[in-house]
């Protein structure tokens, strides 16, 4: 009795193999899986990735990195008990829809917002809509500070989320964070 495998082998033989078909298999597979083995990257203060790049001020000591999911970057700070989330999006509402609604949908999922302020300002050449507000989510109060830039066709955000005892001296970490926050082609 002949098993198929025999069979198969035996109607289709081997035909010999150019060594360039092999090389090239081999150097496809190399690319694709060096393709997926670099995402996006933080280092020093440079984040790439996601179609993005951009240079933040120095995460202090006393920040952690956060796995980011629905942002780019992370950093809890316990310390203040705040959370520092940042985001960069290219090619959507970044050219039609005004800062003040771009910032709206940051506070979609909490109630009872309140605006403290909300300042338009220059921020890494162009101008910004910051926000200082205190909302809840399932009831639980948070005081924020948002920014919120558009530029070369890309939306960035940035916000501190922090306990509304805590924000004041969240904040103070927070702020030359961001004020070094630069976007753009030739972040390196």
């Amino acid at each position: 009795m002949t098993s198929r495998v025999s069979l198969v082998a035996a109607n289709n033989p081997v035909r010999p193999r150019r060594p360039w078909t092999a090389l090239a298999a081999l150097s496809t597979l190399a690319w694709a899986l060096g393709g997926c083995a670099s995402g996006p990257r933080y280092e020093g203060q440079v984040y790439s990735g996601h179609g993005v790049a951009f240079r933040t001020g120095p995460a202090p000591a006393t920040w952690s990195r956060l796995e980011a999911t629905g942002g780019r970057l992370a950093f809890r700070d316990e310390t203040n008990r705040a959370t520092i989330l940042v985001n960069g999006r290219c090619g959507r509402d970044a050219d039609d829809v005004p800062l003040a609604a771009l910032t709206g949908h940051l506070f979609l999922r909490f109630t009872e917002r309140v605006t403290d302020e909300e300042t338009l300002l220059p921020f890494d050449g162009r101008e910004a809509l910051r926000t200082v507000m205190t909302a809840k989510l399932d009831g639980v109060p948070r005081r924020f500070e948002a920014l919120v830039m558009k530029k070369d066709g890309c939306v960035y955000d940035l916000v501190l989320i922090a306990a509304p005892e805590d924000f004041t001296a969240a904040q103070a970490s927070f702020a030359p964070f961001a004020s070094a926050f630069h976007a753009g082609e030739d972040v390196k």
